[in-house]
């Protein structure tokens, strides 16, 4: 059936669109990380923001390679987790002052949307 064809290829499309826009999130965390001051504190959260912001991406590329569909739903679930992690810590970083609303408002809102996308694609199928 055609149909077949086309949603496999659909979702390779948007398994490598989403791959991109994962890796270049990663890219904005880093950018992000270092606008960080250079402080205990600053140095806490650059690290912390850096490994979730940077995980999802990763973890994502691995979800696109797994063997099973166990294994793709535990992928999932670590590039949520890992995404949920990164809301925390970009809303922590707002609310200390250490960055402003301005220099973290993109940022947060495309973690937020990848969150809500990890999460639906998450959820076990009715």
């Amino acid at each position: 059936m055609m149909t077949g064809v086309g949603t496999t290829r659909n979702n390779r499309e948007f398994a490598q669109e989403l791959e991109l826009r994962t890796k270049r999130f990663a890219v904005r965390i880093i950018n992000v990380s270092a606008q960080l001051p250079n402080s205990p504190e600053g140095r806490v959260l650059r690290n912390q923001l850096t490994k979730s912001g940077t995980s999802i991406g990763a973890n994502y590329r691995e979800v696109n390679r797994s063997r099973s569909r166990a294994e793709f739903n535990n992928r999932i679930k670590i590039c949520e987790s890992e995404a949920s992690e990164t809301q925390y810590w970009l809303e922590i970083i707002r609310e200390t002052g250490m960055l402003s609303e301005e220099q973290i408002r993109p940022t947060q809102s495309e973690c937020t949307e990848l969150l809500a996308l990890f999460t639906s694609i998450a959820k076990p199928k009715q």
